[in-house]
């Protein structure tokens, strides 16, 4: 009986993150969300902004080609992205497969300067901030949508 009930606990977790959600990246976890603000406005703030505004005209190309640092706040394109695709594109960098071959960017790669558990903590304060019910719904369907590997 009791193996019964934690197997249900456990099915109910798993059903209770979406596809394409991270439970490593928990806006609901209040201590990781406190830990990624201060992440965030050490090492993100100054290109993202410190309220996750982005730079001016970040959809158009500077005067090097690259694109200006976007939003992570519900006016970018952040919440369009799976949380291991936001952990991959923070470790790694724009780099494949996360962009194309050659993509250049100013988004450096932070192995080495963050620890796995500071990224997601950044993540997790950032998606605390998707909080309207248009946003939150859209990111359900597009997730839900999401083909799986």
């Amino acid at each position: 009986m009791r193996r019964v009930f934690f197997g249900l606990l456990a099915l109910m977790a798993c059903e209770a993150t979406p596809p394409g959600d991270d439970p490593r990246a928990n806006p609901r976890d209040a201590a990781k969300v406190s830990l990624g603000a201060k992440v965030y406005a050490q090492h993100c703030a100054l290109c993202h902004g410190a309220n996750l505004e982005g730079q001016p005209n970040w959809r158009q190309a500077l005067p090097n080609g690259r694109l200006p640092a976007p939003p992570h706040d519900e006016s970018g394109h952040t919440w369009h992205h799976p949380d291991d695709v936001l952990f991959g594109i923070t470790k790694i960098g724009l780099v494949p497969p996360y962009a194309p071959v050659g993509y250049q960017s100013d988004m450096p790669a932070f192995t080495g300067k963050l620890a796995d558990d500071e990224i997601w903590a950044v993540l997790s304060y950032i998606k605390s901030r998707w909080t309207s019910a248009d946003v939150l719904s859209a990111r359900a369907e597009m997730l839900q949508n999401r083909p799986r590997r």
